[in-house]
């Protein structure tokens, strides 16, 4: 579902405008009016305008790398002075990149490891996807993997150059300028999954049970379908409306200046995507409701960005994103203004898809389900022989504990054959009450008895030894 609010405006924003937004600089047709400290709009400051863009994310991979850059640019004198200079032509030719020379060594420093930090994330991400497809072995070539990151400079990995920040701007420019387009797909693959999901399930059911589902239905489509006329986005009914029920104003007093100020919220003199899409609130409230079952809050979306783009397209001349008040007035002079035929058709008159999408959508879901469910199968035999190596791994186990066992016991049984282990002094420790204990000797023959008890034979006297002078 695609962001409202602060995000989404920013999301749409053509990078020069984002970076004249971050770093606080008025634009060229369209400067801020001028205010007393007391009366300031609360985000006309820069310090406030700066970090009130950047609380929001862009929805981009690289968001953090080039919020980083911005605030570490933004705080150069030299830099935010040439920015204020700069039209749109020398930002996308690359002359605003080659003042990064002339900046501050301290800022210069801030960036490179900016650089290094988001080189080591890419790295990182590359080394995880390598992972998650089993490939943990292979030697990664950071260089050649590098290239496919289009946001800054591969070849030189450790110092953030002129070139570095014109790449980061030109993929900005491409890739902000193609959320829209990406977010229409996003939009059918939803719509076309949740068909295929409601035939699956219908296909499901018994034939009662089908026809009480479908006429169910075709009950909710019909609820949804009875809603109020939808006045054309930027008609002068559409703006009456607001005018009269949004503001309290009189409907026969409208005045297409007067609605534009009251409009440009942050009185920066233009109407913006936020600002715009405001103002269909109104419509889309006739159409949809979160309490309501039958109103699908995805679809709500998708009008409110179908709303803005016909605004734009008839609205926004010179294609910048941004609605001056010229632009608006002119706009009114039109007779598309003020004769807008039956209103607006919503979603549900223009199928997001085709019936050969969905069939190759069905066909790429059925492909990639088949391939899960032999994942699935290989997992399942995989787990099934890890346990039975492991059912033999504990058997194994346990036969080497009982081998062990009886060694211990064997051991035990010979020691006990070949008598009672020593004491700690030597002595044979002695068991008065087991069958092997010795039996002392009596009394009168303690001298011819050994410690064990057994009697000692007799020795033949020692004859006295006589040296030679005896002799």
């Amino acid at each position: 579902m695609p962001p409202s609010g602060p995000r989404a405006a920013l999301l749409l924003l053509p990078p020069l405008l984002l970076l004249r937004t971050v770093l606080a600089v008025p634009l060229e047709r369209g400067a801020p009016k001028e205010e007393s400290p007391a009366t300031e709009s609360p985000v006309s400051g820069p310090a406030l305008l700066s970090s009130q863009v950047f609380a929001v994310d862009t929805g981009l991979y690289y968001h953090r790398y080039l919020q980083e850059v911005i605030n570490v640019l933004e705080t150069d004198g030299h830099f935010r002075e040439k920015l204020q200079a700069a039209n749109a032509e020398d930002i996308k030719s690359g002359k605003l990149s080659r003042e990064l020379d002339f900046v501050s060594h301290h800022v210069r420093t801030k960036l490179d490891e900016l650089k290094r930090q988001e080189v080591s994330r890419l790295r990182m991400l590359l080394k995880a996807k390598m992972d998650a497809e089993q490939e943990p072995n292979i030697q990664l070539d950071h260089l050649s993997l590098l290239k496919q990151f289009e946001h800054l400079d591969p070849q030189n990995q450790h110092t953030f150059e002129a070139r570095d920040l014109e790449l980061l701007i030109q993929t900005a420019t491409r890739d902000l300028a193609q959320y829209d387009a990406a977010h229409h797909e996003e939009f059918k693959r939803y719509e076309m999954l949740k068909e295929h999901e409601r035939r699956r399930y219908l296909e499901s059911l018994g034939e009662e049970q089908r026809k009480e589902a479908e006429r169910k239905l075709e009950e909710q489509q019909r609820r949804h379908r009875e809603h109020p006329k939808v006045n054309v986005p930027g008609s002068q009914a559409q703006l009456k409306e607001v005018w009269e029920e949004l503001d309290g104003l009189d409907p026969n007093r409208f005045n297409p200046k007067t609605f534009f100020i009251l409009h440009d919220i942050n009185s920066d003199g233009v109407l913006d995507e936020q600002e715009l899409e405001a103002l269909f609130t109104k419509e889309l409230e006739k159409v949809y409701d979160p309490k309501n079952e039958e109103d699908d809050m995805r679809e709500m979306e998708e009008e409110r960005l179908r709303m803005r783009e016909h605004v734009m397209k008839n609205v926004d001349t010179n294609q910048d994103r941004l609605v001056t008040l010229e632009e608006f007035l002119a706009s009114t002079q039109r007779k598309e203004f003020g004769d807008t035929g039956e209103g607006w058709e919503t979603v549900e008159m223009h199928p997001a898809y085709t019936q050969e999408e969905l069939k190759r959508f069905e066909e790429e879901l059925a492909a990639r389900e088949a391939e899960l469910n032999a994942k699935a199968q290989r997992l399942s035999q995989e787990t099934e022989a890890l346990g039975r190596s492991q059912g033999r791994l504990e058997a194994q186990k346990r036969e080497l504990q009982q081998a062990v066992l009886q060694m211990e016991q064997r051991k035990q049984q010979q020691q006990g054959h070949n008598g009672p282990a020593p004491g700690p002094e030597g002595q044979p420790k002695l068991h008065p009450d087991t069958d092997d204990a010795p039996v002392p000797a009596p009394a009168g023959d303690q001298k011819d008895v050994d410690p064990l008890g057994k009697k000692v034979p007799e020795q033949p006297p020692k004859l006295p030894q006589l040296d030679s002078q005896h002799l």
